[in-house]
């Protein structure tokens, strides 16, 4: 809105390595899990609930990535104005709901569920 694409491009990639440090942490504790504590996909209700919500959960956060990725390079491209910006702005909202899925999620699995 203020056509700062400086900045614009600086949050895109700050929120692109999030999502990769988030992507890489869930895949450190899912082999962290599978190999050294010997959980597995169908051992038990919790654990099956569990990976298919985190699971489910990080393959949105790869979609979300892809997405900020995309308007990354497009933001570099100078395709976003204050008037012309419909795919940030999507992005953004997509981001966002992931975000709110997550403090659910993370409420539900990692302090009720012990």
């Amino acid at each position: 809105h203020e056509n700062n694409r400086k900045d614009l491009i600086w949050g895109l990639a700050i929120g692109i390595i999030l999502g990769i440090a988030f992507t890489g942490l869930q895949a450190y504790e899912y082999w962290e899990l599978l190999v050294h504590e010997g959980w597995s996909f169908g051992g038990d209700r919790f654990f099956g609930t569990f990976f298919m919500a985190t699971g489910f959960h990080g393959f949105h956060v790869i979609i979300g990535t892809i997405f900020l990725t995309v308007c990354l390079f497009r933001a570099i491209a100078g395709d976003f104005t204050p008037e012309r910006h419909a795919g940030f702005e999507a992005a953004a909202w997509y981001w966002h709901f992931v975000d709110v899925v997550w403090l659910f999620l993370f409420f539900a699995v990692y302090i009720w569920g012990q």
